[in-house]
């Protein structure tokens, strides 16, 4: 359980302001394990320090980039001291590399699709829709 302490730190809304992330997304990472257990004030009042400060935007950043939840706690692990090494992290970097360049692949496809597709259109008032169309016959 937290300990009390007295008013030191910031409370949630605080922090969310300052790091720009949502109350909501402070809670989800909290129950998810990724944040720790928030200190409480006297009254209550969850109080964050600099600690959980820079954690969280370490997690932002991580998500920024594309890591999952189940791959921050990894990453968490190593910086908690007691996880994978800095080799395993590499690892873990390198495929989600490989993922990313998959999802580039896909996406340039997606665009060269649609792009071909957006030539054939009259863009006029006719029923008939090459795009509409493409998106019928690829969904068989």
């Amino acid at each position: 359980m937290a300990d009390h302490r007295s008013e030191s730190g910031v409370k949630r809304g605080e922090l969310a302001k300052r790091t720009g992330c949502h109350l909501e997304s402070i809670r989800y990472y909290e129950n998810a394990g990724l944040m720790p257990e928030p200190a409480r004030t006297d009254a209550g009042h969850r109080i964050y320090g600099g600690d959980e400060e820079r954690r969280l935007r370490f997690i932002l950043r991580a998500r920024e980039l594309g890591f999952t939840v189940e791959e921050l706690k990894g990453l968490l692990k190593l910086v908690d001291g007691d996880g994978p090494s800095c080799g395993d992290v590499y690892d873990m970097a390198q495929s989600h590399i490989a993922s990313i360049r998959s999802k580039i692949a896909d996406l340039k496809k997606l665009e060269k699709t649609l792009s071909e597709t957006s030539l054939r259109c009259a863009r006029g008032d006719a029923p008939e829709c090459p795009i509409i169309d493409a998106l019928y016959d690829s969904a068989q």
